[in-house]
């Protein structure tokens, strides 16, 4: 039996991996739009304009489509040959990418790392962790700033930026490193002979010691198991923008104040500090405390970024908040 069809030749089956265009084929095919003519394209290749037009014609002939319109004086794509040329432009950048990102893994990191915090995380994490990092990648060199300004880290040539809290909307690429709810705490020194502290109105009797974010007064809020919401205008005689001022003032027994878990936890494992009022939550959200390791959206973190950042990940774990 035949089907009418005897004589003619095979039909390709262009789905076949052997029969598809090679990253070879693309990249000539790529050259030869991005130079304008086989002459140009030729010279960037090493090649004579007639083997690139007999190479570009062979890849034609193998796809079944027209990619290229060639008259006497120019070239220009194909409507076929536009959609061919994107993707393929597309899977030359991914391969090289790919290929950078692997043998990256082989190159050890080095060179200067510019990294910024903020100060209260920067203090009681980041700095301590350093000495660590770098006996791990000593071809490392650490440039650290610490600070609560909210900088641009492309303008200020930053590679991480340690944030925290809510995080603004934007491009940059971030990273939770921990989180924590806010907690009340204070020495058991300062507490030692003062008025009990069973409910969050009991705070008016205290020194609380507050972060000074406006001119305003500071209420904190609490919200109890049942769903119950209480405010209170909390006072006391020291107000600081600076939450490791407010820490070193507590520890010196002058108050209690408001801190994220993770700023207090070795105190209170170790019970220099106490915890109070822990059955009432007084951050309602799970991101408001958290650390995030933040950087710019390149599509390849460099590698000394990228030690740093796992490192702080590892590091964050052993905190218990």
């Amino acid at each position: 039996m035949t089907n009418g069809r005897s004589g003619a030749a095979p039909q390709l089956d262009r789905h076949r991996i052997e029969d598809l265009p090679s990253l070879r084929d693309m990249e000539l095919f790529v050259t030869v739009v991005q130079a304008g003519n086989f002459s140009a394209a030729g010279r960037r290749v090493g090649l004579s304009p007639a083997s690139v037009s007999r190479y570009i014609n062979a890849l034609e002939d193998r796809m079944g489509v027209r990619l290229l319109n060639r008259t006497s004086r120019k070239l220009s794509l194909s409507d076929m040959g536009t959609v061919f040329y994107r993707r393929a432009e597309g899977i030359l950048t991914d391969v090289r990418e790919t290929h950078k990102e692997v043998t990256q893994e082989h190159v050890l990191p080095q060179g200067v790392l510019h990294v910024h915090s903020r100060m209260l995380v920067g203090l009681r994490y980041i700095a301590p962790a350093l000495p660590a990092f770098l006996e791990k990648f000593p071809d490392i060199h650490v440039d650290l700033t610490l600070s609560n300004d909210d900088i641009d880290i492309i303008e200020n040539n930053i590679d991480v930026d340690i944030r925290i809290g809510q995080l603004a909307d934007s491009s940059l690429i971030a990273r939770k490193l921990i989180t924590s709810d806010r907690i009340i705490c204070a020495t058991p020194a300062y507490l030692e002979g003062r008025p009990p502290i069973r409910v969050p109105d009991d705070l008016l009797q205290h020194n609380c010691l507050t972060y000074k974010i406006n001119l305003g007064g500071v209420t904190w809020r609490f919200l109890a198991q049942d769903g119950t919401l209480t405010e209170v205008p909390v006072t006391g005689n020291m107000r600081a923008n600076s939450g490791p001022a407010l820490h070193i003032a507590m520890m010196e027994n002058l108050g209690l104040s408001l801190m994220p878990g993770w700023a207090v936890a070795n105190e209170l494992a170790d019970g220099r500090l106490v915890r109070i009022l822990p059955e009432y939550r007084i951050s309602f959200t799970a991101f408001e405390n958290a650390v995030y390791a933040v950087y710019s959206p390149n599509k390849h973190l460099p590698v000394k970024a990228r030690v740093f950042i796992d490192f702080l990940a590892e590091h964050f774990q052993t905190v218990s908040v």
